[in-house]
């Protein structure tokens, strides 16, 4: 493959996966295996992954900032263990060999496939079993979970967020969408943050793949208010469980 073909590929990966993440989540789902397709071996794709898409969960996040008006308290709750389980997520990672992580990945892909096509389904299940009414801190032990899964791979971590949030948070979805995309970036650049000192980056495809991330994510954020989610979101679903079935051939 070619040095522009392989940028074109991870360009226009971090261009849709950015604007899937602002709208339904699992946009890893696609960016990630480009990554593998262009040639990183599996750990130094992940790393690359997260830090090039840090731009895409800024982007969504600002699109929605209207959403985030008066969630300023839930914020300050969630946000440290968000911070402090991204770096652990990291930090499991670069503990990770290569050929344990080979191992890992397609079974992360299927479950997050799965995550994003259960997504809905999972919400009514946990709304209509815990009262809605709950303080944020109930939160706090699912949101940790899911954002040290988010810094180990990133892949479904939105919808894991969505959930949580979903079980404490009597508010509109919209509203709780935007919080989820201001976790998620926490999540994301605080892992990115560990993979700048410690991990293993190629920096020629981040580069590329932030700045078509940035544009995805604004776009995906502007959008996510305005089309049905779930077309795409069960896009993603076949998308994850091929990529799954392909890996899985590998082993």
């Amino acid at each position: 493959m070619t040095d522009v073909a392989r940028i074109a590929m991870v360009g226009g990966a971090a261009l849709i996966g950015g604007a899937v993440n602002a709208i339904a989540g699992g946009g890893s789902l696609i960016t990630f295996p480009a990554l593998v397709a262009a040639g990183l071996p599996p750990v130094v794709a992940s790393v690359t992954n997260t830090v090039a898409m840090c731009p895409g969960y800024l982007g969504a996040t600002l699109a929605q900032r209207k959403d985030l008006v008066g969630q300023g308290r839930r914020a300050a709750i969630l946000l440290p263990f968000a911070c402090a389980g991204g770096i652990g997520g990291a930090a499991l990672l670069l503990h990770t060999s290569h050929k344990t992580f080979e191992v890992i990945v397609p079974f992360l892909i299927l479950t997050a496939a799965l995550l994003v096509g259960l997504q809905d389904s999972l919400r009514r299940w946990l709304l209509a079993r815990v009262p809605a009414h709950h303080a944020e801190l109930l939160a706090v032990i699912p949101i940790g979970l899911a954002a040290v899964y988010g810094g180990y791979f990133g892949a479904g971590m939105g919808v894991m967020v969505l959930a949580a949030l979903g079980v404490v948070l009597a508010d509109s979805l919209i509203r709780i969408n935007a919080l989820k995309q201001t976790v998620s970036l926490v999540v994301n650049v605080s892992a990115a943050l560990v993979f700048l000192v410690w991990g293993p980056i190629d920096w020629a495809l981040t580069l590329v793949m932030a700045g078509a991330a940035l544009v995805g994510g604004a776009l995906g954020g502007v959008l996510s208010t305005r089309i049905p989610p779930a077309a795409l979101r069960w896009t993603v679903v076949v998308i994850g469980v091929g990529v799954s079935v392909v890996y899985f051939a590998k082993l």
